[in-house]
């Protein structure tokens, strides 16, 4: 349905092959009998060859002259670098804003256990504040915020649906305070509508983490990257898959894939286990899943 919108009449054969390559990504219908895990091969046209700094050449593609667009919404309101974790989308990020000669502004949170923790001495010494800011956890922002003016943001919370300040809603940082952020909307019906961003307390939902503690910091993410499994929802034209490393759930793949909305704005930079680039990756598809729908 996203590859049909707004389709050419020239190109609705190769739309149609397009969108029935992703369909067979996410059955499990390609290489060989798919219960579990295969092997992928993507077409030459869309692979990033790279022999180098793979970072370099995948948003040296996606974002090209990115500096000269810093003051254009429209630029970052349809691209979007996907990757499988955050160990990838910090380093992408961190390159975008290393070569912004702007020196930005940096934002320290502050930390502490939720009082139905309930802690005693014990507990206190061991979660510092200096403990809880080390962790990095899934829909939160990290302990250390650093932004500048032009760079794109993913919202980490709902803040008011009816203004379109929702989860996953992109922005772009327009002025930075102490307390607050004003930033332009640059996904959605909100498009070029100009909000505030406030600090919040925010509490990890990472089952993973023993315990309940509470970060006060701008709800805010660098999204010049972001992970396949945040980017669900999103409908993009430019799309860079980077995969360092190969996926590891579940239709993961398939979601990656069927965010862009046209062949030509799909480019993939895929690596072998000896860091080389290479046209073929992992796809984890389990059959049963798909049973009965």
């Amino acid at each position: 349905m996203e590859l049909q919108h707004g389709c050419p009449s020239n190109e609705i054969a190769e739309t149609k092959a397009f969108a029935e390559w992703i369909l067979k990504i996410g059955e499990g219908k390609i290489g060989d009998s798919n219960d579990g895990e295969d092997i992928v091969e993507f077409p030459d046209d869309v692979i990033i060859r790279s022999a180098g700094d793979h970072i370099q050449s995948i948003t040296s593609v996606v974002y090209p002259a990115f500096e000269d667009h810093l003051n254009d919404p429209t630029y970052f309101q349809d691209k979007a670098i996907l990757v499988p974790t955050n160990v990838e989308v910090d380093a992408i990020n961190e390159y975008m804003l290393g070569l912004m000669k702007e020196e930005g502004k940096t934002y320290l949170s502050s930390a502490s256990l939720c009082e139905t923790e309930s802690p005693d001495d014990f507990k206190e010494s061991f979660y510092a504040p200096d403990v809880l800011n080390g962790f990095k956890a899934s829909g939160i922002p990290n302990h250390k915020l650093t932004l500048k003016v032009g760079v794109p943001v993913m919202l980490l919370r709902n803040i008011d649906q009816r203004k379109g300040l929702c989860n996953g809603t992109r922005l772009q940082i327009v002025r930075m305070a102490q307390h607050v952020i004003e930033a332009r909307i640059i996904s959605g019906k909100h498009f070029n509508e100009i909000t505030y961003i406030p600090r919040m307390k925010l509490v990890p939902s990472d089952k993973r983490i023993p315990f309940r503690f509470q970060r006060r910091q701008f709800p805010l993410s660098v999204c010049f990257a972001m992970t396949i499994n945040k980017s669900q929802g999103q409908s993009l034209s430019n799309v860079g898959l980077y995969l360092r490393r190969p996926v590891f759930t579940h239709g993961q793949l398939y979601v990656a894939v069927s965010r862009v909305t046209s062949k030509r704005g799909l480019k993939v930079l895929i690596c072998d286990e000896g860091g080389h680039s290479t046209n073929k990756t992992k796809n984890v598809v389990y059959k049963e899943v798909l049973q009965n729908l």
